[in-house]
């Protein structure tokens, strides 16, 4: 009795201690829930991923009339995820190209100010124009403007370096949340984190082979594992992702779930990026937003799932067609899918987009563009808050600027073999800006040959020596009192600067010893200059260039009015604005305006306009580069394919260190710079170096050239004059007149004896139009 009686007392004190445990346990097990849920609720409450912020260009507009580079746009086409098909486009980023024309099955235009939902579209060309923009629909239906989506240009990563675009619940279609629960957890909806069910089943298929053939992880585990967990395989990491996936059950709708777990799980490898969630991943493969997928593209991509590279159909299309069949007899088992729309889904083609890696696409622009991100937001910021960075840039520009370098470098090197080095680090280089001169917007920045060796922006940070294009400051400065008829000498004179003996010479021998304004600036005639300089004052002269903005240091010094300054070659653009732009200067505009991910607008840019000159003085500065483009040093223009209307200047500077061309019309200015980062001589000029590559581009982008003539201000007035000397002709000898513009104030005055002595001077004026020009 006495043995029982202790057995019993035993035993009483066994459950009694194992109650207490059991308890101590619940005790424990709820306060580390309890933290669990805490820590569930502070992931998910905040930010739960670092989004990269993104770099747009501008869109692209397509209008009727409107003149267009094919190839090039059939390119843009291209990289905004078009796939020619050879029918008439039914899905969402079809294309197909005919004889005359393209017929395009438009994406959605989703950006934060313009929002438009595809459709299919006819664009008809005539002549290198658009002659028509039609829905494929409604032919008898007229498009007057068509906007073409921008072009994703950058991502700014973090160190994780993932690629995700958010999607939520409501936009996915049911075939891919089926073919997404078909391939890993067909039980979502009925279980609570935890599917034993499956978890039996998996353990027999992997006992049966000897191997893992089936995981029992559901949904919420795999998404506990991702957010909370590291990849080890031990015990205790499974029981915190079971207690894990119980919490975020708790605490979670199903539905909440799987949103995050399809913008949260791995899709993939483009490169070194990581395409995470379901709506990069569905741009990644296909080129199409999720909603847009087919069955077949939906059971591909929810195959990838359980192992991305070795399902890619990049790496093994077949193996990735025999898990999309996988997937889909899964969706018709679980009764998501008949047997008709199976066989179907079964023989739809495995088609994905062609593979794209992760360039880093115009990266000397997104340098300077940082450079100004950087003073609004924090590096971190722009890795994680999911910005959105609209741009001015016109990627037709860039990539017309691009090839227009890196060929007419090759060509000079082709040409003179003296300038082909060996090494990157020290090969022939080059840059170009374009911009619109009334707004200051950046179309396209190529700081030079090859980012890859030498990240130096030579538009935004290298100062190179202006030469020839300095020269107009020089000639507005002098518009004040002269006109463009003013006589200049061209004699050897030297001048006495600093205690020392300085004489001007001139590129080439000029037997004139006297011309007018018009003629020097046209022909870049050193001596002329600098009579002109010597005659108005170094002090204006350095006042009027100050005035444009050069952060230099301008010296008082006669070389200066030939260009003995070191200037930024974007200074130096947006100073030759003013003159295409009526006077007004505007302040370069890369940066259009910044949105949060939620597509509300918190950065915008307006344009900045300051004014300089007179438009009267700016026209006038601009009928003297006609004339150097016509008749001076930039008349090579012509035999380059240039025959509507356009004002620049060459530039040469001392041992033909540097080569530029400057070059403008009523709508566009592109500067072009060539030259060695060490100095060297290039021996070449101007316009044999720069001015080829300035042609280059704007013969590819005639969309942005409209072939406008510039247009005269009310203040200036065209006078008739004598062509064999320049001159007005009051005298009514001369038998060749033309028309030269003045100033309304300043039209010379009617002196016959005064200007009859003044064309004294112009005796051999037709001699000098075969001579040689200095550049």
């Amino acid at each position: 009795m006495n043995k029982r009686i202790r057995h019993l007392l035993t035993l009483r004190r066994l459950l009694g201690a194992l109650t207490l445990l059991a308890l101590l346990g619940a005790v424990v097990l709820g306060l580390y829930g309890r933290s669990l849920y805490r820590q569930v609720e502070e992931r998910f409450a905040g930010r739960r991923w670092s989004i990269p912020s993104r770099v747009y260009s501008d869109v692209t507009l397509l209008y009727p009339g409107l003149a267009v580079n094919r190839p090039a746009l059939l390119r843009k086409l291209h990289r905004l995820a078009y796939r020619p098909v050879d029918h008439p486009p039914r899905q969402k980023g079809e294309m197909r190209v005919l004889g005359g024309g393209i017929e395009i099955y438009l994406h959605d235009l989703q950006i934060p100010d313009q929002h438009r939902p595809g459709f299919p579209v006819r664009i008809r060309f005539e002549k290198g124009r658009v002659a028509g923009l039609t829905p494929l629909d409604s032919p008898a239906k007229a498009i007057p403007v068509l906007t073409l989506e921008p072009e994703e240009l950058a991502l700014f990563f973090g160190p994780e370096r993932e690629k995700r675009r958010l999607v939520a619940a409501d936009q996915l279609p049911p075939h891919l949340v089926h073919a997404v629960l078909a391939a890993e957890d067909s039980r979502f909806y009925s279980h609570h984190g935890l599917d034993l069910r499956g978890i039996a089943r998996a353990f027999i298929t992997n006992l049966r082979h000897l191997s893992v053939r089936q995981g029992g992880s559901t949904i919420t585990q795999q998404l506990a594992k991702n957010f909370f967990l590291t990849p080890e395989r031990t015990f205790r990491r499974k029981l915190k992702e079971v207690l894990l996936a119980l919490v975020i059950e708790w605490g979670y709708t199903k539905d909440q779930i799987l949103e995050m777990y399809l913008n949260e799980i791995y899709w993939g490898q483009n490169g070194s990026v990581s395409v995470n969630g379901v709506g990069e991943a569905a741009g990644f493969y296909f080129g199409k937003s999720p909603e847009d997928l087919t069955l077949g593209e939906a059971a591909a991509l929810a195959g990838l799932i359980k192992s991305p590279n070795i399902y890619s159909p990049y790496r093994d299309p077949d193996r990735c067609r025999r898990r999309r069949n996988e997937v889909l007899k899964a969706m018709h088992t679980n009764n998501w899918l008949d047997a008709a729309v199976l066989t179907r889904g079964l023989a739809e083609p495995l088609a994905p987009r062609a593979p794209t890696r992760q360039p880093r696409r115009t990266p000397y622009f997104i340098d300077y563009l940082q450079g100004q991100l950087n003073m609004l937001y924090a590096p971190e910021d722009l890795a994680s808050l999911g910005l959105k960075i609209h741009t001015t840039l016109d990627p037709l520009v860039q990539e017309a600027a691009e090839n227009a370098l890196l060929s007419g470098l090759e060509r000079l090197e082709s040409l003179h073999p003296d300038l082909r080095r060996q090494t990157p680090a020290h090969q022939l280089q080059g840059a170009v800006v374009v911009m619109k001169p009334s707004t200051g917007a950046i179309l396209a920045m190529v700081g030079g040959r090859d980012y890859r060796h030498s990240q130096f922006n030579r538009i935004s940070q290298a100062r190179r020596q202006a030469g020839s294009t300095f020269k107009v400051f020089t000639y507005l400065a002098a518009l004040d009192g002269l006109t463009p008829i003013a006589t200049l000498t061209n004699a050897a004179t030297t001048y006495h600067v600093d205690g020392k003996d300085w004489q001007p010479r001139n590129y080439v021998p000029i037997a004139a010893p006297v011309m007018s304004m018009r003629e020097a600036l046209a022909r870049s005639i050193n001596r002329a200059t600098v009579d002109l300089a010597m005659r108005i004052g170094m002090d204006k002269i350095t006042a009027t260039a100050q005035g444009f903005g050069f952060t230099s240091p301008l010296a008082p010094y006669p070389s200066l009015a030939l260009g003995a300054v070191d200037v930024y070659p974007l200074e130096l653009a947006r100073a030759y604005c003013v003159f295409a732009a009526a006077g007004m200067q505007p302040f370069p505009l890369g940066l259009r305006a910044v949105y949060d991910e939620h597509g509300k607008l918190i950065e915008h840019r307006p344009m900045r306009l300051r004014r300089v000159t007179a438009p009267a003085k700016a026209f006038l500065i601009t009928s003297m580069l006609q004339s150097a483009v016509l008749q001076g040093t930039g008349q090579a223009l012509a035999g380059w394919g240039i025959h509507f209307p356009v004002a620049g200047k060459t530039g040469t500077t001392n041992n033909y260190r540097d080569a530029w061309f400057v070059g403008y019309t009523p709508d566009l200015l592109a500067l072009v710079w060539v030259g060695f980062d060490d100095g060297g001589g290039l021996q070449i000029s101007g316009a044999q170096a720069a001015l080829p590559i300035w042609a280059e581009i704007m013969r590819a982008i005639p969309h942005q050239v409209s072939g406008a003539p510039f247009r005269a201000p009310p203040d200036v007035v065209e006078h008739p004059v004598c062509t064999r000397n320049g001159f007005p002709d009051v005298t009514g000898d001369c038998q060749e007149t033309g028309i030269e513009w003045f100033q309304v104030d300043n039209v010379p005055e009617d002196d016959p004896v005064f200007l009859k002595a003044q064309s004294s001077w112009f005796r051999w004026w037709h001699r000098l139009k075969g001579e040689k020009h200095d550049p």
